[in-house]
């Protein structure tokens, strides 16, 4: 009868099917009192409980990494174009450039594999790196186009430059378009209403910029009241057109 009684093992020290790391727990240390000397030949002197006091040298589990070298597979908007090679920090090359699948390591092979195709440099569709985030910053932003409103004025491209320098950005007047209507004033049925120009950055990339029209006066008692945050309120189109691609 206790011949048919099976006992099942049961292996409690198994361990569990886990993803095993390197852990980088290593402390480099010094002794802050160095210990006694003892003569050649003759017993160590016993240390004291000073002696056992130690000063940090270097921590490596905060010590800074050095950066990684990678190969571009495609464009990568703030970072370079396919076949560049770029040295970034650790952290930011694993979690948006090879966990992606944007970039590969930066070896021979891999260089000479994603480097460009002579149909591909001729076709340029990027004129830099940080060109594409330009131009989302510009199309994000609702620009402030103060104009005033004692004197006549006829609105050119250097009221758009100097609108854009008080945001941040420095333009060229050249490369601003204006709408082909022409905008003049001043006129307070066109106050806090939006227009779009184009900004045309390196030759090559656009950016459909929305402006919204403000007057300001030189004398306090003549000014308008104050509109806080006026990219937040809802406005009017200055121009009779169907859609902005039109005001271009």
């Amino acid at each position: 009868m206790l011949k048919n009684i099976y006992v099942t093992p049961l292996n409690l020290l198994k361990s569990a099917t886990s993803l095993q790391q390197q852990v980088r727990t290593t402390f480099v240390l010094k002794r802050k009192y160095d210990p006694p000397l003892h003569k050649t030949n003759e017993k160590p002197r016993q240390m004291r409980a000073k002696n056992f006091i130690y000063e940090l040298v270097e921590d490596t589990l905060v010590k800074k990494r050095p950066n990684i070298e990678v190969v571009l597979k495609t464009f990568v908007e703030g970072v370079g174009d396919k076949g560049d090679v770029v040295s970034m920090k650790p952290n930011f090359v694993y979690n948006k450039l090879l966990l992606p699948g944007l970039a590969a390591y930066n070896t021979p092979e891999n260089v000479a594999k994603y480097a460009k195709t002579e149909a591909e440099k001729s076709a340029v569709k990027h004129s830099s790196a940080y060109a594409q985030r330009t131009v989302n910053m510009l199309e994000s932003i609702v620009l402030a186009v103060v104009m005033n409103k004692d004197e006549p004025w006829v609105l050119e491209p250097w009221h758009i430059k100097a609108s854009l320098r008080k945001t941040g950005f420095h333009c060229r007047e050249e490369c601003i378009t204006l709408p082909k209507e022409r905008i003049e004033g001043p006129d307070l049925k066109k106050e806090n209403k939006d227009f779009y120009c184009t900004v045309t950055i390196n030759k090559l990339e656009q950016a459909r910029l929305k402006c919204r029209l403000h007057h300001w006066s030189t004398d306090p008692s003549e000014r308008l009241p104050y509109v806080l945050e006026h990219w937040k309120q809802q406005s009017e189109p200055l121009l009779d057109v169907g859609s902005p691609e039109k005001n271009t």
